[in-house]
C-alpha cells in the first residue's frame, strides 16, 4: 500500500508524521497525527501512539469541517494526556495542508483550543495555538526537593530570581530555572525516580529553563511519564511558562519571547510565546512540516525508554 511523503499505515488507519515548533523535518518535535480516528477506541489509539514512538500522536475523533471545528485527543506511548502543544499544532498544519489555512477549533479533555495557521511567502504554514486558561503557583519544597533529587541537581544550580512554580495551562508541569546554560545542557537525571516524582504530583512535564534575556529562554523537558526521556519542543509547558512569567510579572510589555528548545538533542525547536496581561491565555507559536517516509524509515523518533 503507498502513502503520501510523511504518512504511515498501522493496521488500516493511516498516520501522518509531523515534526512541530521548526520549518525542517530533522528538528522540531515528531508527532504522530491521526485525522480519522472516529471509529478508533481508547486501547487502539494507545496501541498505534506506542506503535509510533514520539511522545504524542493525535486523534480526530470527530469532525464539523463547515464550521472547522474538532475533537481532538492525545495519547503518549504509555498513556492519554489532557493536551499536547506540539501535536497541537502538528495536526492542524495537517489540517490545513488538506482544508486551506484559516482559523480552526479543537475540542480537547483539556478545553476549547483555538488554532489560527497562515501560510508564509513560501508556502510553510505556522499555527497558532491560544491556551485554555493559566495558573502558576510557588512550588512546595517538598516538590522542589524531590524534583532536584531525581534530576542529580543542587539548589545552588537554580536561578533565584526565578522561583519553582508549577504553571498549569492545560496540564501542570513544574518550572524549573537554572543559573546557567552548562547545567541545562547536562542533564542525566534518573529516569524511574523522576517519573515517580511526576507522578505523584500530577505533572506532565518538568520545564527547565535557562533565562538568556527577558525575551529569550532556553528550555528542556523531560517526559518520563509518557515514556520518552525528553521532549525536544513541547508547546502545552511553553504556554504554561507564559502564564508563569505574567504571574511573576516579568512577560515583556511589548513583543514576544521565544523558547528555544531541542537543541541539546540535536533536534532545535523554536516557540513563540505571547503572553497578553490583560487575559489569561496565552498564545504559542510555530511550524510544523511533514517528516518524509525516508527518515521515518531510517528512524526520526527521539529516544524512547
Amino acid at each position: 500500500m503507498t502513502h503520501p511523503e510523511g504518512t504511515t499505515s498501522t493496521p488500516d488507519v493511516a498516520v501522518l508524521r509531523y515534526a512541530a515548533f521548526t520549518s525542517h523535518p530533522d528538528g522540531g518535535n515528531p508527532a504522530g497525527v491521526v485525522l480519522d480516528a472516529a471509529s478508533l477506541g481508547e486501547e487502539q489509539m494507545l496501541a498505534i501512539a506506542a506503535e509510533v514512538g514520539y511522545s504524542e500522536t493525535a486523534f480526530v475523533t470527530s469532525r464539523d469541517e463547515q464550521r472547522r471545528r474538532f475533537t481532538l485527543r492525545y495519547f503518549s506511548p504509555l498513556a492519554e494526556v489532557a493536551f499536547c502543544g506540539h501535536a497541537t499544532v502538528a495536526t492542524a498544519v495537517a489540517l490545513a495542508a488538506r482544508m486551506g489555512p484559516g482559523d480552526l477549533s479543537f475540542d480537547t479533555p483539556a478545553g476549547d483550543i483555538n488554532v489560527a495557521t497562515v501560510a508564509d511567502g513560501n508556502g510553510a504554514v505556522r499555527a497558532t495555538l491560544t491556551s485554555v486558561p493559566t495558573r502558576s503557583r510557588p512550588a512546595q519544597a517538598a516538590e522542589v526537593d524531590a524534583t532536584l533529587s531525581a534530576l542529580r541537581w543542587d539548589t545552588a544550580d537554580l536561578d533565584p530570581a526565578l522561583p519553582p512554580h508549577v504553571a498549569f495551562a492545560g496540564n501542570e508541569h513544574l518550572v524549573l530555572a537554572t543559573g546557567s546554560r552548562a547545567r541545562l545542557a547536562d542533564l542525566d537525571y534518573d529516569f524511574e525516580a523522576l517519573a515517580k516524582v511526576m507522578r505523584a504530583y500530577g505533572w506532565t512535564t518538568v520545564h527547565l529553563v535557562w533565562r538568556e534575556s527577558d525575551s529569550h529562554f532556553h528550555a528542556r523537558d523531560p517526559f518520563p511519564v509518557g515514556g520518552v526521556p525528553e521532549d525536544p519542543a513541547t508547546g502545552a509547558a511553553a504556554a504554561a511558562f507564559g502564564g508563569y512569567l505574567r504571574t511573576l510579572g516579568l512577560a515583556p510589555t511589548a513583543g514576544a519571547i521565544t523558547i528555544r528548545q531541542g537543541e541539546d538533542m540535536g533536534r532545535p525547536s523554536d516557540l513563540t510565546v505571547d503572553v497578553a496581561r490583560d487575559d489569561a491565555r496565552v498564545r504559542v507559536s510555530g511550524y510544523a512540516v511533514p517528516i518524509p517516509t525516508a527518515a521515518i524509515l531510517a528512524g526520526s523518533r527521539p529516544g524512547r525508554r
